[in-house]
């Protein structure tokens, strides 16, 4: 179902795409947008245990989005030095494709919190929890399904 990436030598072992999904601080959903128009959007998230989570309002392009269709793809770059002189760029950047939820229980939705309050606030985690249960009733919470996952790296020729 998914395409197999042309240059094999460029891939990414798949512990490295997972590295880059779990470290770097911001990615790009892309969803099914209004009017047949794809809708690109950058945010923060958490990936853990094969899901990407990230939250946003409770109405609003996103929340319309993931109703309409649940497949999506995140991409998140890691590195990108540009070589101007080689018209070259070294990079790593990881893709994954999967099915986008928009959590309901209340146990998924807490789990969706504390993965990005540990990964962007991990020593505040007191006041982040007094945080998210005050806030509660005005956030929407996501999970990405990961189906398939890869990166790819750019080398000097």
């Amino acid at each position: 179902m998914f395409r197999h990436m042309r240059l094999k030598e460029n891939q990414l072992p798949q512990e490295d795409a997972e590295r880059i999904m779990r470290e770097q601080p911001h990615g790009v959903l892309a969803v099914e947008g209004d009017g047949g128009y794809s809708y690109a959007v950058p945010l923060s998230y958490a990936y853990k245990g094969g899901k990407i989570y990230f939250h946003g309002a409770t109405e609003g392009h996103k929340y319309d989005a993931a109703k309409k269709s649940s497949k999506v793809s995140f991409c998140v770059i890691s590195k990108d030095d540009i070589l101007p002189a080689e018209f070259n760029t070294l990079f790593e950047s990881a893709i994954a494709f999967g099915k986008l939820r928009i959590l309901e229980s209340d146990e998924e939705r807490m789990e969706a919190l504390i993965a990005i309050l540990e990964k962007y606030s991990p020593e505040h985690m007191e006041s982040g929890k007094k945080y998210i249960e005050g806030n509660w009733d005005e956030v929407a919470c996501f999970a990405i399904d990961v189906e398939h996952l890869t990166g790819k790296f750019g080398t000097p020729e």
